[in-house]
């Protein structure tokens, strides 16, 4: 199951808290907002990794680009998740289905490691947050993985 901790996913990456913190992208590479923002605004190896992607392909949804960051002697993977196609438009813009996909790559690939994220495809994109973390729950069965609920430090 889900754990929660309330804070700054940023800062608990940095703490050496998390081996992998995942965040929702739209396939545009923008990064231009939310979570993404201050990722791209902290760590250009992970906006670099999403420009090295083909801008408005969706056959993106679902995957995902990565960075690894070295901080503070802490080492840790920034996944910048594919969940959206696009980033504005009335409605929901989360993808269940990139997200379950996405998720279940988490899986495969980083398994037996702490997992952090926000409440990815729940703010700007939209999405309900039951559905979505019925889906993360689903696909990370046995991991250990955290939601970080945001709260300024």
């Amino acid at each position: 199951m889900m754990n929660v901790l309330k804070g700054d996913l940023i800062q608990f990456a940095l703490a050496g808290r998390f081996d992998v913190i995942i965040h929702g992208c739209n396939c545009f590479c923008t990064m231009g907002a939310g979570i993404a923002k201050l990722i791209r605004d902290n760590f250009v190896e992970a906006y670099q990794a999403d420009l090295a992607t083909q801008t408005g392909d969706r056959k993106k949804l679902g995957t995902y680009s990565s960075a690894h960051i070295k901080r503070n002697g802490n080492i840790f993977t920034i996944v910048n998740g594919y969940t959206q196609y696009d980033f504005s438009g009335h409605g929901t813009l989360a993808d269940y289905r990139a997200i379950q996909k996405l998720f279940f790559r988490i899986k495969k690939e980083f398994s037996n490691q702490r997992i952090g994220y926000p409440k990815i495809g729940a703010g700007l994109a939209k999405g309900n947050w039951e559905v979505i973390s019925g889906i993360i729950n689903a696909e990370l069965q046995g991991e250990n993985h955290t939601l970080v609920a945001y709260v300024k430090i």
